[in-house]
Parts: structure tokens; C-alpha cells; sequence
């Protein structure tokens, strides 16, 4: 994945503008959290380096290879659609602890499988700890960061994600090398592959440390009746002159307050199972953000390169030029989405990547000379591949987020978030599973239908999304 649910924002408080000798702490705070964002870039793309080799170490065809590949994204839902109840029971810093165990013994069974199955089953592990990360990072920072800063610091995990991403297709590229570039080379009695997924333990065990080095989340605190601690937190983060027993009392009050939402509240009223419109919108938006095929770049980049002759070397280093142009669209993104607006760039973003796509279509159709695409098809698709994960990154890759995160009212906005947010797992798995069959039968008509779902965005946000820049939250409706 290349983005993260986004947890609802908590009530404005005029008490929450960190003191500037606070704000150290505080960025240490969400930086520690957000690790749980860079191991769920980095999981999610580092078996791109492993595709190939897996597919020669147990012999399978193309369709049990992309099962092993997506199979991932199953814990992913579960472990998203779990980990808020979880961390509501046991609090968010446990959660990250079991989220930072859960990824190191995911990165140790994947390096050492016995079987193919075996390897699948670490994916689901490895799944169900991204899908925890995708939900506990933003809540948590939202949940301590003050007022004034909260958006720049929410930006952390977007940032930590694709950072992680870049990272992942580093180190693979670095042990690749070591390996003489072999995918299934060894390295002190191992494969090159299976370090390249079991590197990430070291990320996880830093994040689980970092997990004992913060506090554990005001709102926590206050909701199992730890109020001392809780101003200590609250002091700790915003300053000994913030009237503590005041911002007890507002937290506390907001969250008796607070409404939850359930399916039974998406529907239009006198419905069974008719989904209100907005409802339908957000889905649209989940959808459309994976239909496009975004991420075959970052599960599959490796096998695609290889596939039209480039050799492995030189694959993984185009991985990595990819995942670095995705921190810079992910920056680019972070500065303009409250400057120019969400709706502007996600049609700016849905036109870049509709005419980048075409151009790869068009490079993939060209027939293979020795095993190689011929030169200007094969310079053509190299720089339209880049061009399209730029286009994504500074439109859809940030801007779904904060669209769904705003455009549903109040008293359904958790539930709309968590459907849209199903729809998108699903959306990424019928992605992740199709692609390498898909490739099989036509590499280029593959890209012409991504192509078809970034030209069908455009109407579909000109008709039916509406724009939320500089709306309060309470005006959706």
C-alpha cells in the first residue's frame, strides 16, 4: 500500500498549541509511532525483490505465484478491521508492541520456509501487522499531537510509508549485489531473496523498542480512568501551562459525546441495503486509487523490467528510482493539497497517469528483439512508468485520504471510512492477483485497462466529488 487510513480528527481545543520546548519531544513522539508506517511501506513492497525467485525455487506458474504475493493483503484487512477494537481494550502503545512482534517473526518465517505454504502463511502474519499499522499510527498521532501541529504531524505516516517503500527496494538492490546479482545467489548459506525478506526484522525491533520509549495515548488513559497519568502525558506534550483538569474534562466529555456509527447508519433510511450516495463516493474513490494499478509498481516492478529483457541488476535500481519519485509526488502532495485544493489534483493526477499509462501501453505492445524491448519502447516505458507513480503520488495517493477522512458527515464517518477503506484492500488484492496472469496474456492490454480506470476517474470526480478544502467537518452533510 501506498497510503493509510486516516484515524478522525479529535475536537479543536484553543489549549493544544505545543510550547516550542515541547515540540522536540512531540516530533520524537510521532516519528517513534509513525515506524509503524515505514514497516508497513517497507512490507508491503519488499517481496518485490523475492517475486521471480520464488517462482524458480518452487517451480509455480503465474497464478499461484500472485496468490502468494497477495495473499498479504487478506491479513491486511483483518488486521485493519481488528486493530481498533484492540488498541480501544488494551491501549495503542500495546498494539504497537504486538504489531512490532508480529512483523519481526513475519520477516524470520518468511527468510526460512519449508514449504510454499509456509511462506504464505508468514504473509498473512506480516499482513495482519500492516493492517494493525495502517490504523494505529494515525489514531495515535492524532491523538497526541497538539492542535496547531496535527496536520504536519499527521503527515508523518504518509511520509514514513513511502519512505519505507524506498528503503525496501534499497536494500534489496544492495543485496542483490553482494549476491553477484542473482536473485537466488547465497549469501552466508542463504539466498539472496530470502535476506531481502528477512532484513526487516532490524526495522521491527527498532520500532518495538521506540514502542517503550513513549506514553501511551491521553484518550487511552482517560477512557480506563489513568486521569493522573493522563496530565502527565498532556504536560509532557503540550506544556505545564495548559489548564490540565480543563483539557481532562474536554477529552473526556468529547468522547461520551461522540457517536458510533454503524453499517445500519450508511443506509438510506427505509432501506435494507441501499447504501447512501456519499457512501457510494467514497467506495468509488478506494476503488478507482487501486484500479489504476499503482501498486504492480511496487509488488512487481522487479518481475515487469526482467519480463521485457532488462536485466535484474538494473530492475531493482529502476524499483528504487520509482519508490524515490514517490516520496517526491508524496511531497509535492503534502504542500499543495490545502494550497490548490483536493478535487484540482486528483483530476491533475487522473490525467497524468491516464496519458503516462497509454505511453507504457503502447511501449509493451512492440514485439521483443533478442528478449528485449527495442530501444525507444523500451526508454518510452521506463520513463512512463516513473512519470505515472509520480502523477499518482502527488494527486490519489494522498488526497483519497483526506478526502474520506473529510467528506463524510459526522455521525458516519468511521463506519463510511471503515467500508471505503474494505473496498480498497479488496480493490488491491484483485490488482495484486491479477497482474501476473494478466501479464501473461498481454502485457499491453494489461496497462490499456489501467488505462481505461484512470480515464473513467476524471468524469467520475467531476460529477460526483465534491471538494472539501477549507469546509469544517461539521458542514459535510
Amino acid at each position: 500500500m501506498t497510503s493509510t487510513a486516516q484515524a478522525p480528527t479529535p475536537p479543536p481545543s484553543e489549549g493544544r498549541a505545543a510550547h516550542p520546548d515541547h515540540l522536540g519531544h512531540v516530533i520524537f513522539i510521532t516519528a517513534s509511532a509513525a515506524m509503524g508506517g515505514f514497516l508497513f511501506g517497507y512490507d508491503s513492497s519488499v517481496i518485490n525483490g523475492a517475486v521471480e525467485a520464488i517462482r524458480d525455487r518452487y517451480d509455480i506458474g503465474s497464478g499461484t505465484l500472485a496468490q502468494v504475493i497477495a495473499i498479504a493483503l487478506i491479513g491486511c484487512a483483518i488486521g485493519a478491521a481488528t486493530a481498533g477494537r484492540i488498541a480501544d481494550r488494551i491501549g495503542r502503545i500495546r498494539c504497537m508492541q504486538i504489531s512490532a512482534v508480529l512483523f519481526a517473526v513475519s520477516a524470520v518465517g518468511s527468510a526460512l520456509p519449508f514449504a510454499l505454504w509456509d511462506l504464505a502463511f508468514w504473509r498473512i502474519i506480516g499482513g495482519f501487522a500492516i493492517g494493525m499499522a495502517s490504523v494505529i499510527g494515525p489514531a495515535y498521532i492524532a491523538e497526541v499531537a497538539p492542535a496547531a501541529y496535527r496536520g504536519r504531524l499527521g503527515s508523518f505516516q504518509q511520509a514514513a510509508i513511502v519512505i519505507g517503500i524506498a528503503i525496501s527496494q534499497l536494500v534489496n538492490y544492495g543485496i542483490l549485489q553482494l549476491a553477484d546479482g542473482d536473485q537466488r545467489g547465497e549469501i552466508g548459506g542463504l539466498e539472496a531473496w530470502q535476506w531481502m525478506l528477512g532484513v526487516m526484522v532490524v526495522p521491527a525491533l527498532l520500532y518495538g523498542m521506540l514502542s517503550f520509549a513513549i506514553p501511551e495515548s491521553p484518550r487511552f488513559l482517560i477512557s480506563v480512568g489513568k486521569t493522573d497519568r493522563a496530565k502527565e502525558v498532556l504536560a509532557e506534550v503540550e506544556g505545564q501551562g495548559v489548564d490540565l483538569d480543563h483539557r481532562v474534562a474536554e477529552i473526556d466529555r468529547a468522547m461520551r459525546s461522540e457517536h458510533k456509527s454503524t453499517f445500519k447508519d450508511l443506509l438510506v433510511t427505509g432501506s435494507r441495503f441501499r447504501l447512501l450516495p456519499i457512501v457510494w463516493v467514497g467506495i468509488g474513490l478506494s476503488v478507482f486509487q487501486q484500479l489504476v494499478g499503482i501498486n504492480v509498481a511496487f509488488y512487481y516492478s522487479a518481475t515487469l523490467w526482467q519480463s521485457v529483457g532488462i536485466d535484474p541488476s538494473s530492475s531493482f535500481f529502476y524499483s528504487f528510482t520509482t519508490s524515490i519519485i514517490n516520496i517526491i509526488g508524496t511531497v509535492i502532495a503534502m504542500v499543495l493539497v490545502d494550497r490548490v485544493g483536493r478535487k484540482p489534483l486528483a483530476l491533475v493526477g487522473s490525467v497524468g497517469m491516464a496519458i503516462a499509462l497509454a505511453f507504457e501501453a503502447w511501449a509493451f505492445s512492440a514485439d521483443l528483439v533478442d528478449g528485449k524491448l527495442p530501444e525507444t519502447q523500451g526508454v518510452v516505458a521506463l520513463v512512463a512508468a516513473h512519470v505515472f507513480v509520480l502523477f499518482f503520488a502527488l494527486s490519489w495517493g494522498v488526497v483519497v485520504w483526506v478526502f474520506l477522512g473529510e467528506m463524510f458527515p459526522n455521525r458516519i464517518r468511521a463506519a463510511a471510512l471503515g467500508v471505503a477503506a474494505s473496498a480498497q484492500w479488496i480493490a488491491n488484492w484483485a490488482i495484486t492477483a491479477s497482474f501476473p496472469s494478466l501479464a501473461d496474456w498481454n502485457l499491453s492490454g494489461t496497462y490499456i485497462i489501467y488505462t481505461v480506470f484512470a480515464v473513467l476517474s476524471i468524469p467520475f470526480v467531476l460529477r460526483y466529488v465534491k471538494e472539501t478544502k477549507g469546509k469544517a467537518l461539521e458542514e459535510m452533510g
